[in-house]
């Protein structure tokens, strides 16, 4: 008993060592916080900037919605495990954020959780997706647990991390000036993953398997870790706390309260989760096309490509638009574009049709990406940030579990109806969105507006 309590103490110990909880943290108001922000805005602009463009020039060439499903595809034959990538994708990243929202409210610096913590629970991993293609020639159901285990291990790590992620980013970025730093940075990113994408394919139709894909995530593991460099560069302000502590069990209970008194919020969980159910058969339009048309795996290498194109050109140009009208706009884009990406899919009658496909799936996903995550951060006061963060993207998590074993019941039995079914799904969202839900910031104002008066 006494060596365990002895390893709890030395694991704690480090602990607080990683996230700098023993250092102390200088009592400033709001206006000196707020001009050191200022002062560093260029800096940290630049900084995640690149950040952003590395990572997402990593991803393209391991993307979900092309690239992994054409690998697993090469180990079996079976559509479940490409169900399942859909539900590490979906889930992996949302899931995890309400379990630390608690935790990082009380955290003077998040910094050191998305740095410290993040290297480990996020970037090593991909080593084992690097590992996997070499295991495929002697064993594919080995290269295919070790694949799918190494991928977890990086969506639940990245998931982890992610409420003190969006919070850092809410710390250094004012509230007017997030919407155009994200577009930008989705658009640089994206214009470097489509050069990713032409080499993805260019290294798929000439190298054999499975050295292809060895090396094209091979790759991807190299540039994820620079990202965490240039990530590791921000400057962010710490600030005292000013969140009650409480338990765990006290913050669970008081979680069905915050949700009955925020009728926006709660009716913008209900079109979000609409919104991940509607993504149910993303992970099957690769495939459908590879079943139906028998198209060379290079074209898939293209569909990343196009797919892309959409999501830069979107996320650049509704980013700078939400920094004036907020991001509504961008979610009603968003379920409007992955709906008729969904509606041609079903509908397609040659393999051309998916080109248009893939490029509303990119302006889809460009569009929800940044407005999904910054819409949260004006719902509520500063400080309660993180449960925001924690409720929004697990409860759409959950969604993004369901949405693929959903997806991959309706992929048996016919193509045709899963795509019709998630058109549905973001024809819905898209109209809770409109009718239902109000403007964070058109709220806000007036509320004060009443407060005010009255």
């Amino acid at each position: 008993m006494t060596k365990k309590r002895t390893e709890s103490r030395v694991e704690w110990r480090m602990l607080r060592w990683l996230l700098q909880l023993d250092q102390p943290v200088p009592a400033r108001s709001e206006a000196e916080i707020a001009a050191e922000v200022r002062r560093n805005y260029r800096w940290n602009f630049w900084v995640n900037l690149l950040d952003g463009g590395a990572f997402l020039f990593s991803i393209s060439f391991a993307s979900a919605a092309t690239i992994l499903p054409l690998f697993i595809s090469k180990l079996t034959d079976s559509p479940f495990p490409i169900g399942l990538l859909a539900v590490i994708v979906q889930g992996g990243w949302f899931l995890p954020q309400l379990f630390t929202a608690n935790f990082v409210e009380r955290l003077p610096r998040k910094k050191v959780v998305v740095v410290n913590l993040g290297l480990f629970l996020e970037r090593l991993p991909y080593w084992g997706i690097v590992a996997a293609p070499l295991l495929a020639l002697r064993s594919p159901t080995l290269a295919l647990v070790v694949f799918l285990l190494a991928y977890t291990w990086h969506t639940l790590g990245a998931g982890a991390v992610a409420t003190s992620w969006q919070d850092m980013l809410a710390r250094i970025f004012p509230v007017e000036r997030r919407g155009s730093f994200f577009g930008l940075t989705n658009f640089i990113g994206t214009g470097t993953g489509i050069l990713g994408a032409i080499v993805s394919a260019r290294i798929l139709a000439t190298v054999p398997f499975p050295t292809n894909f060895f090396s094209i995530f091979l790759i991807a593991a190299i540039f994820i870790h620079l990202s965490w460099f240039f990530l590791a560069l921000t400057r962010e302000p710490a600030q005292a706390v000013t969140a009650t502590r409480q338990s765990h069990r006290a913050f669970w209970a008081g979680l069905p309260q915050t949700l009955r008194q925020d009728d926006n919020f709660r009716h913008f969980l209900i079109a979000r989760l609409c919104l991940a159910l509607g993504a149910m058969g993303s992970g099957f339009i690769t495939v459908s096309a590879l079943q139906r048309w028998a198209i060379p795996d290079s074209t898939v290498g293209f569909y990343t490509g196009i797919t892309l194109l959409g999501q830069a050109l979107s996320g650049l140009l509704l980013g700078f638009l939400a920094d004036r009208r907020g991001q509504k706009f961008s979610l009603l884009v968003s379920a409007g574009a992955m709906g008729l990406s969904f509606a041609l899919a079903w509908l397609a009658p040659a393999p051309s049709w998916y080109f248009a496909v893939f490029l509303c799936q990119g302006i889809g996903i460009g569009s929800a990406f940044t407005a999904g995550i910054m819409i949260v951060l004006e719902f509520c006061e500063p400080e309660r940030r993180p449960t925001y963060i924690g409720l929004a993207n697990t409860i759409a998590g959950l969604g993004g579990v369901g949405a693929p074993l959903l997806g991959t019941f309706l992929a048996r039995a016919d193509y045709g109806l899963l795509f019709a079914v998630s058109a549905a799904l973001n024809l819905l969202a898209l109209t809770l969105l409109r009718w239902w839900v109000v403007e964070p910031r058109l709220a806000s104002k007036n509320n004060l507006k009443n407060l005010t008066n009255n």
